[in-house]
């Protein structure tokens, strides 16, 4: 007996125009034709399979029929399709500027020097990442490994804060940062990289305290005094790397030092200065249920059927979609917005995703290059702020 279809049933009208447009084959509805009409992408960058005839493909399967390779993974790939950016949206609030992983063009990224200079080039709101020592410290590192950013070798949840200790952060000056994505931390102890100690020593410097700075792993509650004492209202979003072989110990942690810094909760009739984000809607259930007042963001590189109308997971109140998702897709602001979602965009860098973003309304953009980012939006000297 045939399963009764239950698709959309826009997706299903999609589908049959995608299966019987011009350039498609009838008889298997496989596309022929260099572009797609409904993606504005290259045929030959769309999953090469058969149309299923019988009609009972889920929206899942149709979805990533329609979406596009990025080298070996789906990345950032738009669910909804592109429309016409809607006009900005009318709160009369600036956009927020939140420096991403500190000023991290000019400065080695996660650092303490990265940070006080996005402090002092006047951005909102601080982004970190925070994974697990072996020991139980959380440090501000990026990528599971410290082979990128470090003169060292190791996964970071195998090695002990001495050991990132003794490691220079700041050797791999002049890279990229590597793209915003959820890594993978699920091998053993065992299986482990081991850390080489071939670390060089240092030179003498005049300034050691400036050199450590620009150079020394950065633990969160360094980071969270370097903010007690900004003589300005400045925000920090935490993003919780996920999966990991710690699980629900991020968090644990994470809020156990939150509470001692008293910013798990609002203060003074304002909301808390920290904000959890993650890719993972699991590890901002625990922080919900552990700390309800901490507003929470849903970082997306891509948009699941179930939530392009504009819903988020159960307990999430803000959306974080990537700068892909919004430029592929602007309407989908508007209906992140009209859902109650404020919207979070990174990673925004481009002069021209800067003005998108202004145009669609987002509430904040995250950003490596923050002083260049409030310089067009007026937000230097004598210059007044631009508002959604």
């Amino acid at each position: 007996m045939r399963r009764p279809c239950h698709e959309p049933a826009e997706f299903r009208a999609l589908d049959r125009r995608y299966r019987t447009g011009p350039g498609t084959s009838r008889r298997t509805g496989s596309r022929t034709r260099p572009a797609d009409r409904f993606t504005d992408r290259p045929a030959d960058r769309i999953t090469d399979r058969p149309a299923d005839p019988s009609g009972n493909r889920s929206a899942k399967e149709f979805t990533n029929r329609l979406r596009y390779r990025t080298g070996s993974r789906w990345h950032h790939c738009p669910v909804t399709f592109a429309r016409a950016a809607p006009d900005a949206y009318p709160t009369g609030r600036p956009v927020q500027v939140v420096a991403h992983r500190g000023a991290s063009e000019d400065v080695p990224e996660h650092t303490l020097a990265a940070y006080r200079k996005a402090i002092e080039d006047g951005a909102d709101a601080l982004e970190c990442d925070v994974r697990l020592t072996a020991d139980g410290h959380l440090v501000c590192v990026h990528d599971w490994r410290v082979n990128r950013t470090s003169n060292g070798r190791g996964a970071v949840s195998s090695l002990e804060l001495a050991d990132l200790a003794a490691l220079d952060f700041g050797s791999w000056r002049g890279q990229h940062a590597d793209p915003e994505t959820p890594e993978r931390d699920l091998l053993s102890a065992e299986t482990r990289i081991p850390l080489i100690a071939e670390t060089a020593t240092t030179a003498e410097s005049a300034d050691t305290e400036d050199e450590d700075e620009r150079s020394r792993v950065l633990t969160l509650r360094r980071l969270l005094e370097l903010l007690a004492d900004t003589d300005r209202r400045v925000e920090l979003a935490i993003e919780t790397k996920h999966p990991t072989r710690w699980a629900g110990q991020v968090e644990e942690r994470l809020l156990e030092l939150l509470r001692r810094f008293g910013l798990d909760r609002a203060a003074g009739g304002e909301p808390s200065r920290v904000r959890v984000m993650s890719f993972s809607s699991r590890s901002l259930r625990r922080v919900r249920l552990a700390a309800p007042d901490l507003p929470t963001v849903f970082l997306m590189q891509y948009v699941s059927p179930r939530h392009r109308d504009g819903r988020l997971p159960a307990g999430v109140g803000i959306a974080g979609p990537s700068m892909r998702i919004v430029r592929a897709n602007p309407a989908y602001v508007a209906r992140l917005h009209q859902a109650g979602h404020p919207v979070h965009v990174w990673t925004v860098d481009d002069p021209a995703d800067v003005e998108l973003c202004v145009r669609l309304g987002v509430d904040a953009i995250i950003t490596n290059r923050p002083k260049q980012v409030l310089a067009q939006l007026g937000r230097g000297p004598g210059g007044a702020p631009r508002v959604r």
